[in-house]
């Protein structure tokens, strides 16, 4: 699954998008001190109210929102597993039968609450529908209905939502002219930051991959291995932020612990070459240790040979074919994704402009100097230039 198919996903999430049907949704209440079903109520999604929809609607876009690897995921089922949860989810997303997907939800429910407990009230809310990918790009003059010319895919999708308490008011009486005191025992559901969910099946080349399933978390970079594992049965997969940590390790195993920002910026401009000349690729590019020794010999770093390269891998990771996605071992490299943070300030900047950051020793004390094209004003005053 790439981030197409994933936006396409997401922007069928619309009120009166003709290419969504949403059958039913179903959602269920867990008081935190007990960890039980408090209350589950299953409606066609058609009955309810169009102001409830929208917020519906905003919730399942919000789970889908997020970068692969960072807060999407997704996974392969575990092959042996007891009560699979691909079977339920595969049972539910081929019935018909809207009382049968409803009890079978409410089994994985009973999955979720296994030893867990709840720090707060919390929904979780299911949905089943369908939606519709055009086979093709559209013609604006074909004659015929995007509907004519599109695979149609069935699926779940589950969202968990915490609640919390209303705030206290005073509020202003109009018919009583007169100051009262506002209490409201009623918790609001915090639909619009869902704590994790999933969306079922996966879709892989506009086909729909049963074995496999979207798993997304509200925490960028922190999925719930309990969640996956005991719940879904699936597989744990490789955060983009432990991917990152792995390449930094490889380099600091070949290179030393200490590099300057001149060849911090090559590494990452090789390694950014990497990902555009693979943008129009259906994978995502991913560097193995050849790739690693290339990127490490261009950016000037000495002594790399294609035998350290492969025994860092093999120490780093416990696996020498191993394959790190490119797009994860850098920061967002157009953008201020670099934060350099001292005691005195932190400095946010891209990874293209990094080599204009340096750390010098000026007078026995260690700074930042930074290289810029045009004075600097700070609050409305421009900066004098020092001579060093």
């Amino acid at each position: 699954m790439n981030k197409k198919e994933v936006a396409h996903i997401r922007k069928q999430f619309k009120l009166d998008h003709d290419l969504l049907n949403l059958y039913d949704i179903l959602n269920v209440y867990i008081m935190k001190d007990s960890s039980e079903i408090y209350h589950w109520e299953r409606l066609p999604f058609g009955l309810v109210d169009r102001e409830k929809q929208e917020l519906y609607m905003g919730n399942f876009k919000k789970l889908l929102t997020g970068e692969l690897d960072h807060k999407l995921f997704e996974l392969k089922f575990q092959e042996e597993a007891e009560e699979p949860t691909k079977v339920m989810l595969h049972q539910g997303l081929v019935t018909g039968d809207p009382e049968e997907w409803q009890d079978l939800m409410l089994m994985l429910v009973d999955k979720m609450l296994v030893d867990t407990k709840y720090e707060k009230d919390t929904v979780i809310t299911f949905v089943r529908g369908q939606y519709h990918r055009p086979t093709k790009a559209r013609s604006e003059e074909s004659e015929e209905s995007e509907k004519n010319e599109t695979y149609a895919h069935q699926f779940i999708l589950c969202s968990v939502n915490s609640t919390e308490q209303q705030r206290k008011n005073l509020m202003f009486d109009y018919v009583e002219r007169e100051f009262k005191y506002n209490v409201i025992v009623d918790p609001i559901v915090k639909l619009s930051s869902p704590e994790q969910g999933f969306f079922y099946p996966s879709v892989t080349d506009n086909y729909s991959d049963v074995n496999r399933i979207l798993y997304c978390t509200g925490k960028s970079n922190y999925p719930d291995a309990r969640f996956i594992e005991q719940v879904l049965n699936a597989e744990t997969s490789v955060t983009a932020l432990e991917e990152r940590s792995y390449f930094e390790d490889i380099v600091k195993e070949l290179a030393g612990e200490q590099l300057d920002t001149t060849t911090i910026a090559q590494v990452y401009e090789q390694i950014q070459q990497v990902i555009e000349d693979g943008a129009g690729e259906e994978e995502p590019p991913t560097l193995d240790f050849k790739d690693v020794e290339r990127v490490l010999q261009a950016s000037g770093i000495e002594n790399v040979t294609a035998e350290k390269v492969e025994r860092a891998f093999e120490t780093i990771l416990d696996d020498r074919n191993y394959e790190m996605k490119a797009t994860s071992v850098i920061p967002k490299f157009t953008s201020k994704s670099i934060k350099i943070e001292t005691k005195v300030a932190t400095i946010s900047v891209s990874p293209q402009d990094l080599r204009y950051v340096k750390q010098v020793n000026y007078q026995g004390k260690r700074c930042i100097m930074i290289e810029v094209d045009e004075d600097v004003v700070i609050e409305g005053f421009t900066l004098s230039t020092e001579i060093l």
